[in-house]
């Protein structure tokens, strides 16, 4: 099985990373919307960030139930915080 590897621009990776971060974005949101298993933001991440902010990033996802869709409850519906606005740019609105 050949892996296909795909391409993202410096954009499309911070918004990875940003949404990889986010407690309640799941890893399949990250797939949906740019391809990427979860072992591909693994090593995204790992290669994009310090040694020392993957490990706490590392830490903080493992065993996470939100971070799984089948993992969640039923009560979570969305993978987006209430209190941000529309993605655009990676803009989060102010409280």
């Amino acid at each position: 099985m050949k892996k296909t590897k795909i391409k993202l621009n410096e954009e499309q990776i911070d918004r990875v990373i940003e949404m990889a971060w986010e407690d309640r974005t799941p890893f399949d949101a990250i797939k949906d919307q740019f391809g990427l298993k979860e072992q591909e933001v693994i090593e995204l991440m790992r290669k994009e960030m310090k040694r020392s902010s993957f490990n706490l990033w590392r830490a903080r996802v493992q065993g996470r139930k939100t971070k799984h869709r089948k993992a969640r409850g039923a009560d979570v519906d969305r993978f987006k915080c209430s209190r941000q606005r529309n993605i655009s740019n990676n803009k989060v609105s102010k409280r």
